[in-house]
């Protein structure tokens, strides 16, 4: 039997697919097969609330491991964790790192614009990862940790069942806390007031014109604009990864006074961008040298080709839906059912000291910290940005894993 149809042969097994196996990555065997560290294993499981879920799993092989859980951002994919994974599976943990409902190998890939948007909603997700978790044979885990926008998932499930998720890590993204309902209005009635400014008219408005990169995500054409850049995925992926890491100098972040327009032109351009751009155009010019991209030890070229050809395959609309739940009020009211609820287990956030995301919005650090009871601190990396799990992943796994040990 030659490796290439052994590695077929695996991948129709329910068992699991070897990443040490080093066969071509395609459609229908794990990604990353030749980068995936060996004892890192890729599976697809299936029924998980509704959809089959790629994981990566690294600890599998005893039984009885309390679990720990990984979750991914934006545009990244369960392979951002591949090198933080082997080390908590040596401190004794079950570690599931699964591609996000709408990312990689998961379903809803498939997901068009005018699709419904229900599956990406808020509380969904959580579902998504009880799902998973208890498909894979635990009642809880130990820690949730969220990357970006796995920061609010992570959030989120501890909020809504610390009983199941014991601890919880955000990372580069703070977590706003649950839903707000109006109070006290039918003795005191809101006095009139003058309605707040249209953050996006009052961007429009600066000179030069500029936007805010979560509106431009919730638009048709920004799928199109990244799936089909003039660069090409691989080469867009580079810059935008370049652009938010700590090897791009000019990323030096401090607090915003406010979060008015003026305060948020302060943020670099993959942030606060042009009016006339598109993501792709956006980070173009910041595309990094082959010296450069070479020097990368992170995210090497053959590395990077994961995730670009997930994408090139799949398109990223699956990830960019969920930012639009925010701008549907049916979706966005789910979250008021937890109206004045705390995360009320061990929780830390952790960052890179080049990531502008600790800083993006005026407020949110002050939030999460009333958001949490048992909050252990903001803590930010030396030597990382955005991407601070792939950029320091060594002194990442090691806060890990003594948080995790901390509350076993």
């Amino acid at each position: 039997m030659t490796r290439r149809e052994l590695l077929q042969s695996l991948a129709v097994s329910p068992l699991f697919i070897r990443a040490a196996a080093q066969g071509p990555a395609n459609a229908d065997v794990a990604y990353g097969s030749t980068t995936i560290p060996i004892g890192i294993r890729s599976r697809m499981v299936t029924g998980v609330n509704g959809i089959t879920m790629h994981a990566l799993e690294a600890g599998f092989e005893t039984p009885g491991r309390p679990a720990v859980l990984l979750i991914h951002g934006f545009p990244e994919l369960a392979y951002s964790w591949r090198h933080v994974m082997l080390p908590l599976a040596k401190a004794g943990y079950h570690v599931i790192a699964p591609d996000q409902r709408g990312y990689g190998k998961s379903g809803g890939t498939d997901v068009k614009f005018d699709d419904d948007l229900t599956p990406f909603s808020t509380l969904n997700r959580v579902r998504d990862m009880m799902s998973l978790v208890n498909a894979l044979g635990h009642r809880d885990v130990a820690m949730v940790v969220g990357h970006d926008f796995g920061s609010p998932v992570a959030g989120w499930c501890a909020l809504t069942r610390g009983d199941v998720f014991r601890s919880v890590v955000m990372m580069s993204a703070p977590f706003g806390g649950g839903g707000a309902l109006p109070f006290n209005t039918a003795n005191e009635p809101p006095k009139p007031s003058a309605p707040a400014p249209n953050a996006d008219d009052e961007l429009a408005k600066l000179s030069p014109p500029r936007k805010h990169y979560q509106t431009y995500y919730t638009t048709r054409e920004a799928n199109e604009n990244m799936w089909h850049a003039k660069q090409g995925v691989h080469d867009f992926l580079r810059a935008y990864y370049h652009m938010k890491s700590a090897d791009w100098t000019a990323n030096k972040p401090f607090p915003l006074a406010s979060n008015a327009a003026s305060e948020q032109a302060k943020l670099p351009r993959y942030y606060v961008m042009d009016l006339d751009k598109g993501m792709a155009e956006q980070v173009a010019s910041e595309m990094p040298t082959a010296a450069q991209i070479a020097g990368c030890k992170w995210l090497t070229d053959e590395e990077l080709k994961v995730y670009s050809s997930e994408y090139g395959r799949n398109s990223f609309q699956g990830g960019l839906q969920s930012y639009r739940i925010g701008r549907f009020p049916r979706l966005a009211a789910e979250t008021q059912l937890f109206a004045g609820r705390t995360i009320d287990v061990p929780s830390l956030f952790l960052s890179g000291k080049s990531d502008w995301g600790v800083y993006q919005r005026a407020g949110s650090l002050d939030g999460m910290k009333r958001a949490c009871t048992k909050f252990e601190g903001v803590e930010l990396v030396d030597g990382a940005g955005h991407w601070v799990q792939q950029e320091q992943s060594a002194k990442v796994a090691d806060r890990l894993i003594a948080f995790a040990r901390q509350h076993s």
